[in-house]
């Protein structure tokens, strides 16, 4: 086993589907079967998820909404998207705990590091919900600061292709996949892979990210295994 121990960042808007927008049950289960391969086979796997599919922050802004009540509210989504990832997971067979950046009990758990440490030694799937807690961050940098804090040796970032392209290769089918690349390159590049606190704090605790496509069936495990799936960034 190549990686022990992964904190897995998945989009809000992939937990809508095709739409980008609500839940679809279909993708959750998929995802969760997929975890739960992975759980059984011995990865720790922790999980931090996205809000765009139910509201997201900045785009409020430009609708008049005020930016720290419009961040607010995204995190209140990604609560809403990790409790419906855990209800498909315990439906896969693996249990989870959800945990929020702000206390939400009895909804779910206050996040304490060590507290969720002890869930996935215990074989669950730790759910890390309402981002960083704070205005102004990202869900990115939320994935990345609970990946460090979490001890992970890799952070996943879960998406609909198989990696980093030149371009958008939903676009452009002459766009070239990298199958490595350094913060530096990612950065210089313009690539818009994840934000730039998110690559600061993975750079400077040297944690590799892999970018892939979580929509494969399977991935999961041939990631844990130590299969180059995506593409790595470190």
């Amino acid at each position: 086993m190549k990686y022990g121990r992964v904190l897995l960042k998945l989009s809000g808007e992939s937990m809508g589907g095709a739409a980008g927008r609500g839940l679809d049950e279909k993708v959750m289960a998929q995802y969760a079967s997929d975890i739960a391969d992975a759980v059984s086979a011995g990865m720790q796997i922790a999980i931090v998820i996205g809000g765009g599919n139910i509201f997201r922050g900045l785009s409020g802004v430009g609708l008049g909404f005020d930016r720290v009540r419009g961040d607010q509210m995204g995190m209140l989504a990604t609560v809403i998207n990790s409790l419906g990832l855990s209800m498909s997971l315990r439906s896969a067979g693996v249990e989870s705990e959800v945990f929020t950046s702000i206390p939400m009990e009895p909804v779910a758990r206050y996040y304490v590091r060590d507290k969720a440490l002890e869930a996935m030694n215990s074989g669950k799937v730790a759910i890390v919900a309402g981002g960083t807690g704070n205005p102004f961050f990202t869900t990115d940098s939320a994935a990345a600061l609970r990946a460090v804090e979490l001890g992970a040796d890799l952070l996943l970032k879960g998406t609909r292709v198989d990696g980093v392209y030149t371009c958008d290769p939903e676009k452009n089918p002459d766009a070239v996949k990298y199958e490595r690349l350094s913060v530096g390159e990612a950065m210089a590049k313009g690539l818009k892979i994840m934000d730039l606190t998110a690559f600061a704090l993975c750079s400077e605790n040297r944690l590799p990210i892999m970018v892939f496509n979580m929509n494969q069936r399977g991935n999961l495990l041939r990631i844990m295994n130590g299969e180059n799936v995506g593409t790595i960034v470190e």
